[in-house]
């Protein structure tokens, strides 16, 4: 998927944002079967043949999409914990990342699960989904295992375990709190936050 990789990042401007957001768009509403490359290029105003000249494939146009929406996640939740002073700073950090994510973004989580669906029957969508995942975990624990020599938390376990458990709460309640928007979640958040706290400072 390299080759496509190059071939994807060379679209710049307008034009990639249309394809990206039509295709997230679709995923979201049709899930991925539903996706055609007719149906995105006709919502992303441009001709079938550019989404083949530049993706080749839909899962290829996916997994870009769950691509930029990583980066875009990782790189504003890098910039928000760069300026954690404590614990406490870290945890609601990550409290408010996971809320104003399903309240602005909730189509991209759902794109990751489509994503993941399609990762169980593809093996070329599988090793994307898994280096995606491993990267987001990289990522997280390098700034963890920062804030641990900072001296703004305690880590009292690895940081890279640290973060695939952070991931995994995630996952699992956004997809409950999607499919029950009109229930209070605070006191599961609540609680959970609770969890990472035993995980993240050990003078509670």
């Amino acid at each position: 998927m390299e080759a496509a990789t190059s071939a994807t990042r060379s679209l710049a401007g307008d034009k990639a944002q249309r394809i990206v957001a039509a295709m997230r768009d679709s995923v979201a509403r049709r899930g991925v079967a539903g996706a055609t490359f007719d149906t995105v290029a006709r919502e992303a105003g441009v001709s079938r043949g550019l989404l083949h000249y530049y993706f080749g494939t839909k899962e290829r146009l996916l997994a870009e999409v769950v691509r930029r929406d990583t980066d875009e996640r990782l790189a504003a939740l890098e910039e928000q914990l760069s300026g954690a002073a404590t614990a406490d700073d870290v945890l609601a950090l990550l409290d408010r990342a996971l809320v104003t994510l399903l309240r602005e973004q909730p189509d991209a989580v759902v794109v990751v699960f489509e994503f993941f669906t399609l990762s169980r029957r593809n093996e070329e969508v599988a090793t994307e989904f898994a280096a995606l995942l491993r990267r987001m975990t990289d990522h997280v624990a390098a700034v963890l295992r920062a804030k641990h020599e900072e001296g703004v938390l305690r880590l009292r376990e690895d940081p890279e375990a640290v973060a695939d458990i952070l991931f995994a709460m995630a996952d699992g309640l956004a997809m409950r709190m999607l499919s029950e928007p009109g229930r209070s979640w605070r006191p599961t958040v609540d609680a959970a936050r609770r969890i990472v706290a035993g995980l993240v400072d050990d003078r509670r």
